[in-house]
């Protein structure tokens, strides 16, 4: 090889180096969005509101409706600014769904909303009023979290997601009921629960012995699968920490040998027995093929603890290899965790659920929750309305609307600035939002929904 041969190699060499960093260096994502951030925006959100969606997690009923959940929410409770009755967003709710005529919720003028929608229920028969409801915001099915099922909603649109705690609390209560206001409104709705689970099964009481406990707990997953359930669900945060050991099954045997009868337990004997019915429900949802469903984020009432709730606590459960079977959805996303919640998923069983998150900020805070989950885990994470049927004028209909509305353009929001920065193109884009707002969460439950 001679001298000239060996330096055009050498340059051929250097050429392509050159070539190579130019290629990476514009394929490097940016630090900032750019000015086309707005417009790309307008493009997206009007494909990212043609798309069917598959809602997560809401709360589907009328507020006379006592099912519509395992719990009532304590009177005078603290609500954070946007999910007070008087944020005009909720008539621009109306305005959509019904045509409201006026700007604000005011006695005088709401009375014409309870009107509009009594007169669309009698057009709108049945299961026929919320499926209408469903349509005019287009989500293609809403799963229905809720202690019981009404006639009035459509099974086939509403998949069930039924409450577990109750299992936890079979013994005299008083002593959980006296430690604050909101648990002397929270346990007795426990107690309620687990009484429709017996009646449900056509017993007089309670097992006396603990095997025998077991086998109604599990005979309750069954047969709630059986009548359409897809999922059970934990509210536990709003009771207890959820910090839970691993006690034996001697150890809560003997406990419940102790107190099924009489007797009140020790917060400590509480616990113990609590964490292992906590266990013993998901091994359950592993073994027929039920995901776990848990609330992880702040919760009403003044006296929720969130430091005791902390998403994190979880941690240790959701990474523990006996439960690789059962499928965990952390609903609310841990909020306001969400940062460190998003890290969890990284486990292939573990998904995050995004309701509340979407209407307790507003857009511009959403968006930067839903860009982050985007940029790090995009294929764990589903939507959610969390809709609630807050009193007579203020029902589901109106919160199913803000929370799809805000949940598409936080998600327009966040794509755009993710195109414009060079992390994805818009065809990726669009992907992605499929995933979020249907896909991911459709696939979870392998065929059980649609």
């Amino acid at each position: 090889m001679n001298r000239s041969f060996r330096f055009s190699w050498g340059s051929v060499l250097i050429g392509v180096l050159v070539v190579s960093i130019s290629v990476c260096a514009l394929a490097q994502a940016r630090p900032f969005p750019g000015p086309d951030v707005q417009q790309i925006y307008h493009r997206l959100l009007p494909q990212i509101e043609k798309i069917p969606a598959f809602d997560h997690h809401a709360h589907p009923g009328f507020a006379d409706d006592p099912d519509v959940d395992a719990m009532a929410a304590p009177p005078n409770a603290s609500e954070a600014l946007r999910t007070r009755s008087d944020n005009p967003e909720l008539a621009a709710a109306a305005k959509a769904l019904f045509g409201y005529p006026y700007n604000d919720l005011a006695p005088e003028h709401a009375k014409w909303l309870l009107d509009k929608k009594e007169q669309v229920k009698k057009q709108n028969p049945g299961p026929a009023y919320f499926n209408a409801i469903l349509d005019k915001i287009n989500i293609e099915s809403s799963v229905a979290n809720r202690a019981m099922m009404p006639d009035y909603l459509d099974h086939k649109r509403f998949p069930w997601v039924f409450f577990a705690d109750s299992f936890m609390w079979p013994f005299n209560n008083e002593r959980e009921t006296a430690r604050n206001p909101d648990e002397g409104v929270f346990i007795p709705l426990q107690e309620k629960m687990l009484h429709r689970w017996v009646q449900q099964e056509n017993i007089s009481k309670l097992p006396a012995g603990f095997g025998d406990y077991l086998k109604f707990i599990s005979q309750v997953l069954e047969d709630n699968e059986k009548k359409g359930g897809i999922a059970m669900k934990f509210e536990v945060a709003y009771f207890r920490p959820t910090t839970f050991g691993d006690p034996s099954r001697q150890q809560v045997e003997d406990i419940y040998g102790r107190y099924m009868s009489d007797g009140i337990p020790s917060e400590k004997e509480y616990r113990a027995f609590q964490d292992y019915i906590f266990r013993y429900l998901i091994l359950e949802g592993g073994r027929l093929h039920l995901p776990v469903h848990i609330h992880t984020a702040i919760g009403i009432g003044d006296y929720f603890n969130l430091s005791q709730s902390n998403i994190m606590n979880l941690e240790s459960v959701l990474r523990d290899p006996r439960y690789a079977a059962t499928t965990f959805v952390m609903i609310h996303g841990g909020y306001p965790l969400e940062r460190e919640a998003i890290w969890l998923v990284a486990m292939k069983n573990v998904y995050l659920d995004s309701s509340f998150g979407e209407l307790a900020q507003y857009p511009s805070a959403f968006k930067e929750t839903l860009k982050m989950w985007l940029e790090t885990f995009p294929d764990k994470i589903t939507f959610g309305t969390d809709c609630f049927p807050y009193n007579q004028v203020l029902g589901a209909e109106e919160s199913y609307w803000l929370g799809a509305e805000s949940s598409r353009m936080a998600l327009a929001a966040a794509l755009a600035e993710m195109i414009s920065e060079g992390e994805i193109n818009e065809s990726g884009a669009l992907e992605l939002a499929h995933a979020y707002l249907h896909d991911t969460a459709v696939k979870l439950y392998g065929g059980r929904v649609h």
